[in-house]
């Protein structure tokens, strides 16, 4: 009976400590797993949406890199346009002062023959004076006959 009894004994022993879990022990114990599945869901999401907004950070950047290497490319296009335009205007600036300072050159040689041709009228018709003298043996007054030098002057 012994045996019986003390089955019996700690069968209702066992039966109050299950229903003593199961009232006290066994909810607030299901309050914390759920609460620690909950941080764990609410972790996974926050991860799950850190991992989106870091793709998204990442797709941004490429793009915002990739403007800028478009906006630094059509810069440098632009500067080189604008060299090679400034290249082209000092090539044509050069062209013309040098036209300029070959018509100026032409001009003074022009000027200079010019001179040069009077001295060499007048150094003619001195010598053909000169000439007229020794020939005629008579002096002749180049004053007085400056019509006949002027026109053998223009003849040489």
């Amino acid at each position: 009976m012994n045996i019986n009894l003390t089955l019996i004994g700690q069968s209702i022993t066992f039966l109050f400590f299950v229903w003593f879990c199961w009232k006290f022990v066994w909810p607030p114990l299901l309050g914390v797993m759920k609460e620690r599945e909950q941080k764990i869901a609410d972790g996974l999401a926050d991860a799950e949406h850190a991992q989106k907004d870091l793709e998204l950070a990442k797709r941004k950047a490429a793009e915002q890199l990739k403007e800028a290497k478009d906006q630094a490319n059509e810069i440098i296009d632009g500067a080189n346009k604008r060299a090679n335009q400034i290249i082209d205007e000092a090539k044509q600036a050069a062209h013309s002062e040098g036209d300029r300072l070959k018509a100026a050159a032409k001009a003074e040689i022009d000027q200079e023959v010019n001179r040069a041709k009077e001295q060499l009228r007048s150094r003619v018709a001195d010598l053909s004076v000169q000439g007229a003298e020794k020939i005629l043996a008579v002096n002749i007054d180049a004053k007085a006959h400056d019509d006949l030098i002027d026109k053998l002057a223009a003849e040489l």
